[in-house]
């Protein structure tokens, strides 16, 4: 079977460099993808494997016509997306699959997950009140959930978005940056705000950030609180104690949503035996209602050679 592209320059993004998205989409398909004049051929008589073929085409048709950059991993994502089975990891099992992309009113376009498990990722957002992301550096963890709670936020699901991370560096604490808590938090909230800044105009955060409609705060003043109708994200929670860890997650009310990132591999506590990030993830994985992502070195999305390092790291270890 054949789909016809009339736009050249459409047709030659949807294939990819020396056609590798078409060599992504032989392998998620197990059949010949090939092109002929403007049109993308898949070569097999199954009809269900037909199917599949026109969701893929049609939605990485969509996808760069929203302007996200076409690769071999945004075939693999989007499969996952159409069909997700192959792709599940150990207790990554999720129920009444929704969408595979965010749009975030306002914002600079859609934004897709870019490997398997980075849309499981996204689905479990979708169906769960508590999630996990646990991965290496690199893996979109901070950037997706940033996106999903911006969306929640923007589009009146829910009125608040709070920004937390324990305040574990060499060398330096709060008490030794100047201005307000506001001011002494936010070096440490960065990689959020560079999230933040890449999805919508910074007017708009500002707008956010005067509503009080996103609040910024160090883990430690989070005892005490219950916030009801918010997405609270926890950012470096392998820097949480135990007790820090239980804390943060008794925190939520009522119509709100806890998103959990962290890299187990980049513990900074004096004993990395104590992480709550770990301890969690271990504890909670039979607790109906929780989700946790697991994601590698297969799902990182900067530059190609981070993922090289960090196989290097993981190989040494």
């Amino acid at each position: 079977m054949a789909m016809a592209l009339d736009d050249t320059g459409l047709l030659a993004e949807v294939c990819g460099a020396n056609d590798g998205n078409l060599r992504a989409a032989e392998r998620v398909l197990g059949a010949r993808v090939f092109t002929r004049g403007n049109e993308i051929f898949l070569e097999s008589a199954d009809e269900a494997l037909r199917n599949r073929f026109r969701r893929l085409v049609g939605e990485l048709v969509d996808s760069v016509r929203d302007g996200m950059p076409s690769s071999p991993e945004l075939v693999a994502a989007i499969a996952a997306s159409i069909d997700p089975e192959p792709y599940l990891r150990g207790d990554a099992e999720i129920e009444g699959f929704k969408d595979s992309c965010v749009q975030v009113p306002g914002g600079f376009g859609k934004i897709y997950p870019r490997s398997p498990a980075q849309s499981l990722f996204l689905k479990g957002l979708s169906n769960f009140d508590v999630c996990f992301a646990v991965g290496p550096a690199g893996t979109g963890k901070t950037y997706l959930a940033v996106a999903w709670a911006l969306r929640e936020i923007l589009s009146k699901k829910r009125r608040k978005l709070v920004l937390t991370r324990p305040v574990v560096e060499a060398g330096e604490s709060l008490g030794f940056l100047p201005g307000d808590l506001a001011q002494k938090i936010s070096p440490y909230l960065r990689p959020l705000y560079d999230a933040m800044e890449s999805l919508v105009p910074f007017e708009t955060i500002r707008r956010l950030e005067e509503s009080h409609a996103i609040e910024i705060a160090p883990l430690a003043y989070m005892r005490g609180r219950s916030l009801n109708n918010a997405v609270i994200i926890l950012d470096e929670a392998q820097n949480t104690t135990r007790e820090q860890m239980k804390m943060f997650l008794t925190r939520l009310g009522q119509g709100s949503q806890a998103i959990i990132t962290g890299d187990v591999t980049q513990v900074d506590l004096p004993r990395k035996g104590e992480s709550g990030l770990a301890h969690a993830v271990k504890v909670l994985k039979d607790v109906e209602g929780i989700f946790v992502s697991r994601l590698d070195a297969r799902d990182v999305v900067r530059n190609p050679l981070v993922r090289s390092i960090i196989k290097a790291y993981e190989t040494e270890d």
